[in-house]
């Protein structure tokens, strides 16, 4: 062999055995990759207003003999994730079903990214209505329908003040020699005392401020730690390390109080929907409305319940958080 191949011979050995260590390193420690599909499911309808979210939808998944199942949420979202070992790109077969709407079919293709993927928006087409048993009944008509709710408020009253005096008693100057308790500066020996306050149940102390009203006040000092942030009680303490000092302690009393008020609100119709949002603290929320020209109240409940309609809500969490509430009316009510 060519002397001056040798060399070169084992500089391609030293590459291949690099590269083959770099490939063993990589399945080492390479985690392989969740693969998602997202998507909402709507109602199909000639009018966008009309497109409403469909709540409570199946959606199946199949690859083969391998199947992953999800359901829509209040707002029609849906995700399916699969465990790693399937292959990117490959083809899946979406099947949604939903009580009164056609089953729908889709495909989807898997990617490692959800940038690079595609959102899937599921339209189904709603079942035609069951024939009505007696044509001749009559329909029941709602009107001036509007929303009723609470919403709880905390106040805050002034009921009155609060006002202690204490004393630390000190006599003379002298060096303090690491004698606790010291002047701030370490320097002379010092006297404590310390008085507290309770504004009573349901009161809280604001606007707390202590000060030295008598004696040698240049040499004295107050801790604040007890009373800067108010509350049921408080606490001051005081140093004086040249002589006796008088100090006062005074707060202002607040008594919290939290009172309902109510609110109303007007739903928008579309059709045969309403639709309301009312804000996170809402409370006791029921719709008033007129059933063939006669006023009545149906409280929603928390099962949102209404004789008349079927009703989901979703937290809506975009800038200031609410309840989106949807109603549907059944058969044999129109607006």
């Amino acid at each position: 062999m060519n002397e001056k191949a040798v060399p070169a011979l084992a500089g391609i050995v030293v590459l291949i055995v690099a590269a083959v260590g770099a490939v063993i390193l990589h399945q080492k420690h390479w985690t392989p990759l969740e693969l998602r599909i997202q998507g909402a499911v709507i109602r199909h309808d000639a009018n966008p207003r009309n497109e409403l979210p469909i709540s409570g939808a199946q959606i199946t998944a199949t690859d083969g003999a391998r199947s992953v199942t999800a359901q829509s949420d209040a707002s029609g979202y849906f995700t399916l994730t699969f465990r790693p070992g399937l292959v990117p790109r490959r083809t899946i077969d979406l099947h949604f079903t939903a009580p009164g709407y056609k089953p729908l079919q889709m495909q989807a293709q898997l990617r490692l990214r959800p940038g690079n993927g595609q959102l899937y928006v599921a339209q189904l087409v709603p079942l035609a209505p069951p024939a009505n048993p007696n044509p001749s009944a009559p329909v029941t008509v709602l009107s001036n329908l509007r929303v009723r709710y609470t919403v709880n408020t905390r106040s805050e009253e002034n009921i009155g003040s609060a006002v202690r005096t204490f004393e630390v008693v000190h006599h003379g100057s002298e060096p303090c020699n690491q004698r606790s308790p010291c002047s701030p500066d370490g320097l002379w020996k010092a006297s404590s005392a310390s008085v507290t306050m309770d504004a009573g149940s349901g009161n809280e102390f604001r606007n707390v401020r202590a000060s030295c009203i008598a004696g040698a006040c240049p040499f004295t000092h107050i801790d604040a730690s007890g009373f800067i942030n108010g509350g049921r009680a408080v606490t001051a303490s005081a140093t004086a390390w040249a002589d006796t000092a008088t100090f006062l302690l005074e707060a202002e009393v607040f008594h919290a109080t939290v009172s309902g008020g109510v609110r109303h609100s007007y739903p928008v119709l579309y059709e045969r929907t309403l639709t309301f949002t009312l804000p996170e603290s809402e409370e006791g929320v029921s719709i008033e409305a007129d059933v063939n020209g006669q006023p009545m109240v149906f409280p929603l409940g928390p099962e949102l319940y209404l004789s008349w309609a079927n009703c989901v809500m979703r937290t809506n969490t975009e800038g200031e958080k609410s309840t989106v509430y949807r109603c549907e009316l059944k058969p044999g009510y129109r607006f």
